[in-house]
């Protein structure tokens, strides 16, 4: 299947399970188990629990995906 024809939604890893695995929450409600992309594997992208990412969802299957993209997260400036 063609990167085009998956469907782009947003969420929050609730839960890490083993090799590289993790349950999504995503933002319209369902929770889906996702694991990690290609690239993302290659170039040793870490996502831990609490992170905002993107996920690839098949149109055959709804319950599972691909984490394509984790998402910055703004640290508040710490006084000093």
């Amino acid at each position: 299947m063609a990167k085009e024809d998956l469907i782009e939604a947003e969420g929050i890893v609730t839960e890490v399970a083993s090799h590289g695995n993790f349950k999504v929450k995503l933002d319209h409600g369902p929770e889906i188990t996702a694991k990690l992309s290609g690239k993302m594997r290659k170039f040793f992208i870490k996502v831990v629990q609490g992170d905002r990412v993107t996920i690839g969802i098949s149109p055959y299957d709804k319950t599972h995906g691909l984490i394509m993209f984790r998402h910055k997260v703004n640290k508040k400036p710490t006084d000093s």
